[in-house]
């Protein structure tokens, strides 16, 4: 059965981001990753590790910007499987940033990840302090999403004047397209022909361009969804209760259909349910994230809206390229942020930009 949850309650802040906080973090991007983003076990190591060696790393909010500071956004990008296997290297984000200074013309002085979601959420924390860099407490996206055109500064028209992309025995490419959808296009072959992984920072931003422009308090957020997991001793339903999230289904994973192609991992997974669950069967379509649920032939949510699968017992979250036949889940869904609901941002990631011939309907926490 779907259970509506009350209102999540309100968050506060984090004036920066220490070792000790990387666990909440890491377990709370798993979460918003929706199945994407790269599972973060790696990344939640190399976070901790750099936080230990370097100290924390200062949370800025958007008041907090000045008209010296330069936020540019950084991330992983390719497909989660191959993420797995293929680590970035000592030296890749120290080249990337060097160069994003030079093409910039000025000192970069705060990262901020391009999503929230996954690894991709975390990875920039050990970033900054690596760097001494600040973090500014937003993202691009609120969640994962699997392309360049689908973050928030391209749904409010703030323009994309370069991009930089490395890999991991050194190669750094410098990008200035058209507009997004060339980003991604060519950013897509880059990171095939470099193995199916590359690390890039983009969308330079600034006190001036930033707000409105991008998803704020996200990294807050996520470390409030985490240590709200970590502590519970019902997870799922802390999580749920957390997010205003719903549990549409409780059960087994009896099929999952997963390629490896183009840089993303595409397929779908087939849940049955167990329990007060038991006979309903749903699928979840995906694209490095979770897309669509489908229940006897009826679309129970869809991108943009939240949907992320747990275990049941433990309430962290499985990544789409960990997913395997007999895990016992939940799954979650959730409202995403307004933005996405706007004309523009449902042109750049409703289901239609997927490929779907499906019409949105916003996901609202209880049943349909």
């Amino acid at each position: 059965m779907v259970t509506p949850t009350s209102v999540a309650p309100p968050r506060e802040a984090l004036a920066v981001v220490s070792a000790a906080d990387v666990s909440a973090l890491a377990a709370g991007a798993a979460i918003f990753g929706t199945g994407g983003g790269g599972a973060v076990q790696t990344a939640q190591l190399a976070a901790e590790h750099a936080l230990q060696r370097h100290g924390p790393v200062p949370l800025l909010s958007l008041d907090d910007l000045t008209a010296d500071d330069a936020v540019i956004m950084m991330s992983g990008i390719g497909a989660p499987t191959v993420g797995i296997e293929m680590l970035s290297s000592a030296t890749q984000v120290e080249a990337i940033m060097r160069e994003a200074e030079v093409v910039a013309g000025r000192p970069i002085t705060a990262l901020m990840p391009a999503e929230i979601g996954g690894s991709n959420g975390v990875s920039p924390i050990g970033w900054a302090a690596r760097l001494g860099l600040k973090v500014l407490d937003a993202d691009g996206m609120g969640r994962a999403f699997p392309e360049a055109t689908m973050i928030a500064p391209n749904v409010v028209g703030v323009p994309c004047d370069f991009s930089v992309m490395g890999d991991v025995i050194g190669n750094v490419v410098v990008l200035r397209t058209v507009d997004l959808r060339w980003l991604e296009r060519h950013a897509r072959a880059i990171t095939v022909s470099s193995g199916g992984v590359c690390l890039g920072a983009h969308y330079l931003l600034t006190a001036e361009t930033a707000p409105g422009a991008v998803i704020a308090g996200t990294v807050s957020r996520a470390v409030a969804v985490g240590r709200a997991l970590l502590a519970a001793t019902e997870p799922v339903a802390a999580v749920a209760a957390e997010l205003a999230a719903a549990v549409l289904l409780t059960g087994k994973v009896v099929d999952v259909a997963r390629r490896t192609e183009g840089g993303f991992v595409r397929g779908s997974v087939t849940i049955a349910g167990t329990g007060a669950d038991r006979g309903r069967l749903q699928r979840i379509e995906l694209q490095n994230e979770n897309l669509v649920v489908l229940e006897d032939g009826e679309v129970l949510v869809s991108v943009p809206d939240l949907v992320t699968i747990v275990d049941a017992e433990t309430g962290h979250a499985i990544s789409t390229e960990l997913l395997a036949f007999g895990q016992r889940v939940a799954v979650l869904a959730w409202a995403c942020d307004p933005l996405w609901r706007t004309p523009r941002g449902l042109e750049l990631a409703g289901p239609r930009a997927f490929g779907y011939d499906l019409p949105y309907v916003p996901f609202e926490g209880g049943p349909r």
